[in-house]
């Protein structure tokens, strides 16, 4: 058996047990309010009766516990199953933040440092050039610096997406074939190699396909595939069973699902079949998981990179990864990292108690999926919460209101 058939092995839940649920305890023993909480029931069965989502999932934890934990509506709109506590998500750039953890292990290793070049692991980028518009042209002029590995984990690489804009290098990924599951890892990051950067290394903040070439790097370094790697190192460590880049035939009915045309403006959504066994190995977006799974992972980092006596990265390793790494110069322009946060090395970092459109501490840090999964940590308050839907759409609308709802709820 090859790593790649392994890693596929591996992460099928059939052939483990289910996750092992965290401890629960009643909400006033945890400082969270009763009536507060309700709120956010009351707040999602609105939303679902108004058609903005299918169905939702809400685990909220704060002291080593779990004080709320709900599932509402329908698991897919054209079923009569509700949504569940163990309903599989496709949790896409949810997906990053495992991964980055994935690279920070090699680095506690000593197989890796920050400031690596990225050409010393795929040297296809050593090549690589710098795309710059002028007068309706695209010039390429040769980078002042390499690409590290500290700029992919920061997303300062200068790699892009074909999804952020329409730039003349946006539109050369979108006429690339990178979407396509039938590439390997080793493939997508030549295709990436070949394109030209969108702007110098370390000069500005875009969010791009930099963690899929992280998985490469683990990849490369570890010798293994991106899903047997993660599995020994994290997920089996961490006991999140049902984490995996695919999902068995016999979960099926399991699987969350979003309108096929987006309620507010009546696009086409169309997701990725967690029932096919890809060979991309999607290290910026390719995992399915649960509520419990992600639950779990995020326990893990509130304490500090241990669970149940399983420790899976260093403690100021952790603080290291969740702290602001973009310096004043770094240009910052989207809202995906809001006013009053800047960018670790695998999520966004709040940095001031104001300036967000949304409550929050210093020191929080988060990340999300773009078909509407989401997750924070706030050390400060020993509090964090997995929100799961699948309505790309909405996701932006219901960050912010999970958010709000939560913390009206902390005593």
């Amino acid at each position: 058996m090859n790593a790649q058939t392994a890693a596929k092995t591996a992460t099928q839940p059939q052939t483990l047990p289910r996750t092992p649920a965290l401890p629960e305890a009643r909400p006033e023993s945890l400082g969270l309010s009763s009536n507060r909480l309700q709120k956010i029931s009351d707040a999602f069965k609105r939303e679902i009766d108004k058609g903005t989502t299918p169905g939702v999932t809400t685990l909220i934890a704060r002291r080593g516990q779990i004080g709320y934990f709900e599932a509402f509506g329908r698991q897919a709109p054209d079923a009569a199953a509700p949504m569940a506590r163990d309903s599989l998500f496709r949790i896409f750039s949810m997906t990053k933040p495992i991964v980055s953890l994935g690279i920070m292990q090699l680095v506690e290793d000593g197989h890796i440092l920050l400031m690596d070049p990225l050409a010393k692991y795929i040297p296809e980028f050593a090549d690589t050039k710098v795309g710059i518009e002028r007068n309706g042209q695209l010039e390429l002029a040769l980078p002042l610096r390499p690409i590290t590995i500290q700029d992919l984990l920061r997303h300062t690489s200068g790699i892009s997406y074909e999804i952020t804009g329409n730039g003349m290098v946006q539109r050369m990924y979108q006429k690339s074939n990178l979407r396509s599951r039938d590439l390997t890892n080793e493939e997508h990051a030549r295709i990436v190699a070949k394109l030209p950067l969108i702007c110098q290394p370390g000069a500005e903040w875009n969010y791009s396909r930099s963690t899929d070439i992280l998985g490469r790097v683990i990849e490369v370094v570890s010798g293994k595939s991106l899903g047997a790697y993660l599995t020994e190192n994290i997920l089996a460590p961490l006991q999140m069973t049902e984490t995996g880049f695919h999902t068995a035939a016999e979960n099926k009915s399991r699987i969350a699902h979003p309108f096929p045309a987006d309620p507010w403006t009546g696009d086409k959504v169309a997701l990725f079949d967690p029932l096919e066994i890809p060979k991309m190995e999607s290290g910026g977006g390719g995992l399915v998981s649960t509520t419990m799974d992600y639950a779990r992972f995020c326990q893990m980092l509130l304490n500090g990179g241990k669970l149940d006596g399983a420790r899976v990265i260093g403690s100021r390793t952790l603080h290291f990864m969740a702290s602001n790494h973009l310096t004043p110069n770094v240009k910052l322009e989207t809202h995906l990292v809001p006013p009053g946060h800047g960018f670790g090395l695998g999520f966004a970092v709040r940095t001031d108690d104001g300036l967000a459109p949304y409550a929050g501490s210093t020191g929080q840090f988060f990340w999300s999926g773009v078909a509407g999964t989401f997750f924070w940590i706030d050390p400060k308050e020993e509090l964090f919460t997995v929100f799961m839907s699948q309505g790309p759409g909405q996701r932006e609308y219901f960050r912010t209101l999970i958010r709000s709802l939560v913390y009206a709820a902390v005593e």
